[in-house]
């Protein structure tokens, strides 16, 4: 599903990725972890350019998402996000949050296909009968667009048991709410894959369990998921791939069983035995 091909990025003279080559197949459950500064949380943001790479290409789905021709906006719709501190919207409900981009985008679409039957509507004016163009089929409105998602959305919150807390703020919810909520608003896209930048680092072991379980849900679901985290009890149960980053290059691939348990590179043991500790 993504290829990561001699992947860099530089920061003036400060070199922070220097050249990542990975592939992240459908269903994977892709753990990143390393110390801090090693690049972890920058190679995650270079994957759907919210940071623009250096060097490399990112083909996601056939397509070098790194190309600055390329329109990101269309393939970050394929391609959630879910972030350490939640990022969610204060001034709207949990069910207006969830709501928000697939209205966005569906409402967007539909303008589009009206503009474009309409500039068709008026040049086939001046064709011959024989060469008048097809108008784009337009099967929805702007009112089904939103009782769709609005419908969606709630069973998204179902899934998570939150379904009671719709209508409230952001402000009112728990930590492990509010990012529950945030994963269930990357669903919302029906995307390919969901990038975790910290997901737990913000809340406590308890919570941090809540989050798993949805990350364990959704693997059930062949969800493919790319993960970066400092916890490694997380690591080790939520991945069915590792790798280690030091330095903006990866040390280390592996399972979790070969890279915490048995180790190849002398800085990723260190690394874990430090964790141990």
């Amino acid at each position: 599903m993504i290829d990561v091909i001699n992947l860099e990025k530089h920061f003036g003279s400060n070199k922070i990725l220097k050249g990542i080559n990975l592939t992240v197949n459908k269903g994977d459950i892709l753990v990143v972890i390393g110390p801090s500064g090693s690049g972890k949380s920058t190679f995650l943001r270079c994957l759907n350019c919210m940071e623009d790479p250096t060097g490399g290409q990112i083909i996601f789905n056939g397509v070098d998402i790194a190309d600055m021709k390329v329109d990101i906006n269309i393939h970050r719709r394929h391609m959630g996000m879910v972030f350490q501190h939640f990022n969610l919207f204060s001034n709207k409900t949990v069910i207006q949050n969830i709501m928000l981009a697939p209205v966005y985008v569906q409402c967007q679409e539909l303008r589009k296909a009206k503009r474009k039957n309409a500039i068709t509507g008026f040049t086939n004016i001046f064709r011959g009968k024989e060469n008048k163009k097809q108008l784009i089929p337009v099967t929805t409105t702007k009112t089904e667009i939103k009782k769709k998602a609005r419908e969606n959305a709630m069973s998204l919150l179902g899934r998570i048991g939150l379904q009671d807390k719709a209508d409230v703020y952001p402000s009112t919810l728990s930590g492990g709410q509010k990012q529950r909520v945030a994963i269930v608003r990357a669903l919302a896209m029906n995307p390919d894959v969901i990038l975790f930048d910290e997901p737990t680092s913000a809340l406590d072991p308890e919570l941090t369990g809540e989050i798993l379980k949805v990350i364990k849900d959704l693997a059930a679901e062949k969800m493919t998921m790319v993960i970066v985290t400092h916890e490694m009890s997380f690591a080790r149960e939520a991945a069915d791939r590792i790798i280690f980053m030091d330095n903006g290059v990866i040390e280390e691939e592996g399972t979790p069983e070969e890279v915490f348990d048995n180790p190849k590179s002398e800085r990723t043991r260190e690394f874990i035995a430090g964790y141990s500790d």
